[in-house]
């Protein structure tokens, strides 16, 4: 499962391909878990929590979030237990999302999101030692994935946004079953087509789970990232 991603390096792309707002401060370039990125949801679906960015450019249906990398489900009791569990829901298994005790309610009440990213990052591990592999779309663009969001609220009035990436099984995936350890089930982010994000946003909960597919492999590119500064695409724009 991924557990790193690239933010988008342009902020045209959130207004040209997610139709949003741009965010009104850059993002990190690179995410990890309980770090502050960005999730798209729709408007009708939203709550209390501040968008990421005015909207008064931006098309009413869609809004972009700030948000924690990192499911907190309401119930968690207080920060500092929604600081531990934080890390270990960045990704949600789509068979399991609508009945698991972590992503359950957020499933069930249509909390659905698209997350973009420029890239994501696995493992390779056919050489017996992990070579960290950036696997992107072979045009270029950004990928848009399926995600789910809650808002948590403690006792003094603490609020978490925050948000996980839905992924699909990619045991039988020609490219992503080369990834992540030895033995372990493969796993790949579920990446939405361009045409799917509003019926990804506007699903009925028992609709949903029909966009959770793999992402045909020829549309992906893998490109092995031998040293920490390899891990800055060239051309990057600040």
């Amino acid at each position: 499962m991924s557990t790193h991603y690239e933010t988008l390096p342009d902020a045209s792309s959130y207004v040209e391909l997610f139709g949003t707002a741009p965010p009104a401060a850059a993002p990190e370039r690179h995410m990890w878990p309980r770090k502050t990125g960005f999730f798209i949801r729709a408007v009708a679906a939203a709550e209390d929590a501040a968008p990421a960015a005015a909207a008064a450019t931006a098309p009413r249906a869609r809004e972009l979030v700030a948000a924690q990398w990192g499911l907190v489900p309401h119930w968690v009791k207080s920060a500092s237990d929604a600081k531990l569990r934080a890390p270990k829901l960045v990704n949600a298994k789509s068979d399991t999302a609508s009945t698991g005790t972590a992503f359950r309610d957020a499933w069930l009440n249509g909390q659905r999101c698209i997350v973009p990213m420029a890239a994501f990052y696995e493992d390779d591990w056919r050489s017996g030692k992990p070579l960290p592999t950036r696997i992107a779309r072979v045009d270029g663009k950004p990928l848009g994935v399926a995600g789910l969001w809650a808002r948590w609220q403690g006792a003094e009035g603490e609020v978490i946004v925050s948000y996980a990436l839905l992924t699909v099984n990619a045991n039988n995936h020609a490219l992503l079953r080369r990834y992540q350890p030895p033995g372990a089930e493969k796993s790949m982010p579920a990446i939405l087509g361009e045409g799917a994000y509003d019926a990804w946003l506007s699903a009925r909960p028992e609709k949903a789970k029909e966009f959770m597919r793999q992402y045909p492999a020829p549309w992906l590119t893998a490109n092995p990232v031998e040293t920490k500064a390899d891990k800055v695409p060239k051309g990057w724009m600040e």
